[in-house]
């Protein structure tokens, strides 16, 4: 006996949010394997990206919103690149994230949502990042208190590390980040699951 996937059935409403959020179809990928095989940090993950979106595809959204991979993803677009169907799978990432975060899901690799804050909450401080003291704040956050330290004379006397922030663009980054919020909160509520029907069998 065979089974026959109804992929309209098998795509809940969370798969759809993830499309919206993304501006692009899941059942567009064939599984070629070119994102896994192109993508410079697959080897940490604990799925490759084509898995990933294998996983949207079947509905599992639960396995792909609790990988590790939606936050190791560096959106270099490589993936994005590579994809003969023009696949943005970058954004398919970034949307898994955003959904994450929304459901209070808890990061497995904790320094990772850490650094997100560290680094957004200095460019609305200072309109750009200050590396110094992101670096600084990172190491303290995370207990790696002299983690490349050794690296920052040699930064400093290059002129890549500056002892003194900039303010330059903070007038135009408080406004950005308000204008966020603002679409944060009138976001529409997640609607109710629809039927997650596995398939029917045929003869």
């Amino acid at each position: 006996m065979k089974y026959v996937l109804d992929q309209e059935k098998i795509r809940p409403d969370l798969v759809r949010t993830i499309e919206r959020l993304s501006g692009e179809d899941v059942r567009q990928c064939y599984q070629c394997g070119k994102c896994s095989a192109g993508c410079p940090i697959a080897a940490d993950m604990d799925l490759p990206p084509n898995q990933v979106m294998r996983m949207l595809q079947l509905g599992l959204t639960d396995e792909a919103l609790d990988s590790r991979t939606i936050w190791l993803c560096a959106s270099c677009e490589t993936c994005t690149t590579r994809c003969p169907r023009e696949v943005d799978l970058a954004a398919v990432m970034d949307a898994l994230r955003h959904e994450a975060l929304r459901q209070g899901r808890k990061s497995p690799i904790r320094q990772i949502p850490f650094f997100n804050r560290t680094f957004l909450r200095l460019i609305k401080k200072y309109g750009r990042v200050f590396e110094m003291e992101l670096i600084g704040r990172f190491n303290v956050g995370t207990l790696h208190f002299f983690k490349d330290v050794t690296k920052a004379p040699r930064l400093f006397f290059r002129g890549r590390l500056k002892l003194w922030p900039s303010f330059k663009g903070r007038k135009t980054a408080r406004p950005a980040f308000q204008a966020v919020k603002n679409a944060q909160r009138h976001e529409p509520a997640e609607p109710p699951a629809a039927d997650e029907s596995a398939g029917n069998p045929t003869p």
